[in-house]
């Protein structure tokens, strides 16, 4: 069956009589990879010395969706597995993470993807994906759940699903879609240059969806990569080649020190808190998650900057929680683990 074009995704979206948005849930909606992760069963070697992997479900926009519901709030995930065990073994974890699934699909032709991933002992963090294709490089437009998209508060995806079709005509559809019907849409690069055919396509295939964006998560990294050379901590680059006319929130995430965040009115910078590091797989996942939870029930929070400073701070703390424990999904944190630790650091 051939896809339906974006026009006719749109032409089905039923706007009130007054031009206003249909009515939104307060839930969170990630679109993209899910895969498994192998971490190595000892820290600080390459993945070539690891003697034995430990798998650990993972992919970002996932791992946003499980955070956002281990905060307490509501989270729905939308992406392609194999109709494999790894497959079925991901929708499972998801589920008992209460992340809705309903838009999750499984392929019979094509595998879940697999990811293997080391810190080495120069706190370089190694990567080797298996996916050629996999099931998430596979979705289709006709496969969207668009009632779902519909629905949605914010609609949260990465850059890696714009790699390849036919999942980019998908991405890019259900961007169409959750923009018409009003969602906010956040925008977490996530920059994995081995997935990329060369570092130019990674650079336009990431900028050509960054003005539609409301809300943008990047990293020091990816400043530096993004403007081809420019100072990661220099505002005026930051505001400059970065923040767009649409944009809402910019936020830059700087590890354990913290976040750095720029709006239209205001910007400054939120500390980290100090945590013993095991595995920094998730973390910036984690911190999206933090935010993203806070904003779902509270769409305007950016505009007030003591009420986005203290979901910042919130922010923070998910991210550093996770990177005390291996892997991804597994060391996301409960809300009461994130109100220990913040009432801790306060004590």
């Amino acid at each position: 069956m051939a896809d339906k074009p974006i026009s006719d995704n749109l032409e089905r979206l039923s706007l009130n009589s007054n031009g206003d948005s249909v009515v939104k849930s307060p839930f969170v909606l990630c679109f993209g990879e899910l895969l498994i992760d192998f971490v190595p069963t000892i820290n600080g070697v390459s993945l070539a010395e690891a003697p034995a992997f430990k798998k650990a479900p993972g992919g970002a926009p996932a791992n946003v969706a499980v955070c956002v519901a281990r905060l307490g709030g509501s989270s729905a995930f939308i992406g392609k597995v194999g109709e494999d065990e790894f497959g079925h073994m991901l929708a499972d974890v998801l589920k008992e993470n209460k992340v809705d699934i309903s838009g999750m699909r499984f392929d019979s032709s094509a595998r879940t993807a697999l990811a293997f991933v080391t810190l080495r002992a120069d706190g370089e963090r190694e990567f080797m994906f298996f996916r050629n294709p996999s099931a998430d490089m596979l979705l289709r437009e006709s496969e969207l759940d668009i009632d779902l998209i519909k629905k949605a508060a914010i609609f949260h995806y990465g850059s890696i699903s714009l790699i390849e079709e036919p999942c980019k005509s998908s991405h890019l559809a259900a961007m169409a879609i959750a923009k018409k019907s009003g969602s906010l849409l956040s925008y977490d690069p996530n920059l994995r240059l081995a997935l990329w055919p060369s570092a130019n396509a990674a650079r336009e295939g990431i900028m050509s969806i960054w003005d539609q964006a409301d809300i943008i998560k990047i990293s020091e990294d990816e400043i530096t990569f993004l403007t081809g050379g420019d100072d990661p901590y220099n505002d005026d680059v930051v505001l400059n080649k970065l923040f767009h006319p649409n944009l809402q929130l910019l936020l830059v995430s700087e590890g354990s020190q913290g976040c750095r965040y720029y709006t239209k009115q205001f910007k400054g910078r939120v500390p980290g808190l100090k945590v013993k590091p095991v595995d920094t797989t998730g973390a910036g996942d984690a911190f999206v998650g933090g935010l993203l939870s806070r904003l779902a029930s509270d769409l305007n929070l950016y505009q007030d900057e003591n009420r986005l400073r203290e979901a910042l701070y919130f922010a923070n703390a998910c991210g550093a929680l996770t990177v005390t424990k291996n892997g991804a999904i597994p060391a996301l944190p409960t809300i009461d683990e994130v109100e220990r630790l913040v009432s801790e650091v306060a004590a």
